[in-house]
């Protein structure tokens, strides 16, 4: 599934406010730095993720477990600080063609197209992992998020009432979005 050009992937970009920005896969090595990350990650930022990212000792075995045919994490790295975590998550059996996309930026460096550069990257690196499509659910409060996936090239599929239970119990809305990375092929 992974080519040389995958796991040896980095790529120095440079955002539109002139920071030099290095986005590269995750390794042993960032395990402080991720902990790091998340440990400063806003109540506000922790309600809308997966998982509870404050909790050190799980953020570390998520780079104690690494494996990037199951998880493939591209960071993005500002003098050995952490700063952005973009997933690739892959999936099995029938669905071995979909991966899910999802994307961490600290506050600092959010509004400033670091969010963006790393999507094309995941997309890119979607493509030469060879899957044919790409999903992001995205509660639907998050209208910048959205926009920016749709910026992007992925299209609105769906939308699932309540499907997301915050902290405190409430529940939102999530959006479904897709991206195509290998076109139909017309029947006719």
């Amino acid at each position: 599934m992974f080519s040389e050009q995958v796991s040896t992937y980095r790529n120095l970009i440079t955002l539109k406010d002139g920071a030099r920005v290095l986005l590269r896969l995750l390794t042993p090595d960032d395990r402080s730095r991720l902990i790091e990350m998340f440990a400063h990650a806003s109540p506000d930022d922790v309600k809308y993720l997966r998982d509870p990212v404050t909790d050190g000792e799980m953020v570390g075995r998520w780079v104690e477990q690494l494996d990037y045919s199951r998880v493939l994490p591209l960071v993005a790295v500002v003098q050995d600080r952490l700063v952005g975590d973009a997933t690739l998550h892959f999936r099995k059996g029938p669905a071995r063609h979909v991966g899910e996309v999802r994307i961490f930026l600290t506050k600092d460096f959010r509004r400033r197209g670091l969010g963006s550069q790393m999507l094309c990257a995941v997309i890119d690196l979607a493509r030469k992992a060879g899957l044919h499509l790409l999903v992001a659910e995205v509660v639907a409060d998050q209208t910048k998020v959205i926009k920016a996936f749709r910026h992007a090239g992925f299209q609105i599929q769906c939308s699932f009432e309540d499907f997301f239970m915050f902290p405190d119990g409430e529940t939102g809305d999530v959006m479904m979005l897709t991206m195509r990375l290998i076109p139909r092929e017309e029947e006719f």
